[in-house]
């Protein structure tokens, strides 16, 4: 993150900083990247044009900067839900659920994420590649304990986080659910048993 910001060095700084990170992300959200200038960004955050240059070069930066704050935010949330599981089983549960819950209440995050294989396709590809690396140590570590079946990791970390990113996009973006216990019990079925009933 050191080479998208210039870190401030006061409180004062940090909260200029965060003034225009908030200003950004509901922005982006609103009317996305490219339709959202950097003194859209500047007003929403009430200040001036060219304190925004302190902090960052451009406007692509702060946009990397913001995808990267996501991700980490995102695998902080799982982690702590997941960090007294015993099992794969309950860890992929509450996983999923806490990736819903995350994304419930930060949708900003799903529209930047999403977007910006059209903003910097290099930094989607980032996103995804670096989120997939660190799920297949963890499937790794269920293979060796016999909870997962022997298949590349690699594959069955992009199935999960296909089936997170799609169920996201189904119950959270177009539904607007409230709850997920019953859409994450489903998932867990066709995790636990299959698709395909073999006669």
């Amino acid at each position: 993150m050191e080479l998208l910001v210039k870190e401030p060095k006061t409180k004062r700084g940090f909260e200029t900083l965060n003034r225009i990170c908030d200003s950004a992300k509901k922005l982006f959200f609103e009317k996305g990247y490219f339709n959202t200038s950097i003194n859209d960004i500047t007003d929403g955050a009430n200040i001036a044009p060219g304190t925004f240059y302190i902090y960052f070069n451009d406007k692509l930066n702060l946009y990397k900067y913001l995808l990267l704050q996501f991700s980490y935010e995102i695998r902080k949330s799982i982690s702590l839900a997941t960090r007294d599981c015993k099992t794969r089983y309950e860890k992929e549960y509450n996983g999923l659920k806490t990736y819903l819950d995350f994304i419930k209440n930060n949708q900003t995050a799903y529209r930047i994420i999403w977007e910006s294989q059209y903003v910097d396709a290099q930094s989607f590809r980032d996103y995804y590649e670096n989120f997939a690396v660190r799920y297949s140590k963890g499937i790794v570590e269920a293979q060796k304990n016999n909870e997962v079946i022997d298949i590349d990791p690699m594959n069955i970390s992009y199935v999960l986080m296909g089936i997170s990113n799609f169920i996201g996009l189904k119950y959270v973006i177009f539904d607007n659910k409230d709850s997920y216990e019953d859409v994450v019990a489903d998932v867990m079925k066709i995790l636990e048993n299959g698709l395909f009933i073999h006669k």
